[in-house]
């Protein structure tokens, strides 16, 4: 198997092209030349994955959150998660914390790194998140949410944004969040359409998505639910927002942000991307740590591939990123056997 970088990053030059004759919107002065971007997530969005997501089409680069107490107390630890490439640009930090002064000084702290947004996470559901009145636990706190904002964009010069949920079962505050963000300087709202107690089940419900582009000027990004290209224009038909955010269906498939569902992509494009990944896991984090953080990518390329569950297993648990990558070989030059097969 030959042929690399082109093939894979061909469909991202086409795409930025197109998208870079005018923004498709802005966050306050912040240009964004596209309709696509990848969620932050957590354990995921890391400059391995994202860097490839944003050649592939990705509009804005978001870190995984970074706790505000972390950035104040312990800022050397956190330069892997706020690491990233010019080319990732509009690149936005996100950070989460419940006491407004903290958020402050963690957002003053990360400008030497010159960020181009400063982003609060209000939608994390994680128990241990939300116990501490952070994520999805400040929009219990309405109050809380309106200092944040009127600190954080009174003192930094880069937009402030923020990302919510519906909220809780009980405390449906989506919308009174979202004009609190807006009438307190936030440049943009994110929405995911589940509540802290949905978490990532059930049905993300559009509608609120809509409700909340209704009742703000500054632009929104709708999220959840979002698992083809053809959702993608669904979503935006149905709320009119301004942006798709796309999480988990794009582990396994960063394809997504070419407009190409996985279905549509050959098999030698996928054998190289899980190879540039692999490459980037580990200059990035070492052979060791590497290799061990990417088998949850691992496990999504070859599932998805329909590989045999004893064929994944046995590449996934290897410690040796030659001896993956051989197994990886093998396994696609079988597969290219059998389709010929199937084809005479």
């Amino acid at each position: 198997m030959k042929s690399t970088q082109d093939e894979i990053v061909s469909p991202a030059e086409q795409l930025a092209a197109e998208n870079k004759r005018t923004p498709v919107f802005h966050v306050r002065d912040v240009p964004v030349y596209g309709d696509v971007i990848l969620a932050p997530m957590d354990g995921f969005s890391d400059w391995p994955f994202r860097s490839l997501c944003r050649a592939l089409g990705s509009a804005m680069s978001y870190t995984e959150f970074v706790r505000a107490q972390h950035i104040v107390e312990a800022y050397e630890h956190m330069a892997m998660r706020l690491t990233y490439d010019e080319v990732e640009r509009p690149m936005v930090y996100q950070i989460y914390g419940d006491d407004p002064e903290e958020l402050l000084q963690a957002a003053l702290r990360v400008q030497d790194r010159k960020p181009d947004i400063i982003d609060i996470n209000m939608g994390c559901p994680a128990r241990k998140v939300v116990h501490q009145g952070a994520g999805v636990g400040l929009m219990r706190s309405p109050l809380t949410v309106a200092r944040i904002f009127r600190k954080l964009t009174a003192a930094l010069p880069v937009p402030v944004t923020g990302k919510i949920r519906i909220g809780w079962q009980n405390c449906r505050s989506y919308k009174l969040i979202a004009r609190i963000v807006e009438e307190n300087g936030g440049s943009l709202i994110a929405i995911h359409g589940r509540t802290k107690e949905q978490g990532y089940s059930g049905e993300a419900d559009w509608d609120v998505i809509a409700e909340i582009k209704a009742a703000v000027k500054i632009p929104v990004i709708g999220n959840g639910d979002v698992k083809t290209v053809a959702d993608i224009e669904r979503l935006k038909q149905h709320t009119g927002c301004d942006a798709v955010m796309i999480g988990r269906a794009a582990i396994g498939n960063p394809w997504i942000f070419s407009r190409l569902d996985r279905e549509q992509v050959p098999d030698e494009m996928v054998y190289q991307m899980v190879r540039q990944h692999l490459e980037r896991h580990l200059a990035f984090y070492g052979t060791r740590k590497g290799m061990v953080l990417f088998r949850k990518h691992a496990l999504q390329y070859l599932k998805l591939q329909h590989f045999p569950r004893t064929v994944r297993t046995q590449m996934i648990t290897r410690d040796n990123p030659e001896e993956f990558l051989v197994l990886l070989e093998q396994a696609f030059n079988d597969l290219k056997e059998s389709r010929v097969e199937d084809a005479r």
